[in-house]
């Protein structure tokens, strides 16, 4: 480790004030991009199409959330009419969660207005600068996960 005690805590002080600003300007982007979809629900959505289709359990597992939350979060989903439940083929007892046509086109129009805007933002940096962000923030959420696990 380098630098005073000081200097790091001066660093750790600036950088929960700009992660706090970016959560703040995420969720505010969210509600712009797709007003009736919280973020939390955005998140939910993508993972499940990520992953080709998962269980609520996993969804709760996988960010920590109750299961009760994650409920609450994909029946609004399924009012919207993003997401549907479909019987696993090999346990019919268990549900598997699926974006619907309408949920891929909202995660789809959602994505290209986040990446234009992040295009916007981050257009004066160089490759070098992008790739080492990139692998900043990589490095910051594993860590993350190594210590949730």
């Amino acid at each position: 480790m380098t630098g005073t005690p000081g200097e790091r805590e001066e660093s750790l002080d600036v950088i929960q004030r700009e992660l706090t600003a970016f959560a703040r300007r995420a969720r505010s982007a969210a509600a712009r991009l797709h007003p009736e979809l919280p973020l939390v629900s955005y998140t939910l959505l993508a993972h499940i199409d990520e992953q080709h289709g998962c269980r609520a359990a996993d969804l709760a597992a996988h960010y920590m959330l109750d299961k009760s939350t994650v409920s609450r979060q994909i029946g609004a989903l399924e009012k919207l009419g993003l997401v549907e439940r479909h019987s696993d083929p090999a346990d019919h007892r268990i549900q598997v969660l699926r974006p619907t046509e309408a949920g891929t086109q909202a995660l789809a129009s959602t994505k290209a207005s986040r990446r234009a805007a992040y295009r916007q933002r981050l257009g004066d940096w160089t490759a070098e600068d992008l790739s080492q962000f990139a692998r900043y923030l990589l490095r910051y959420n594993s860590a993350g996960e190594a210590a949730a696990e």
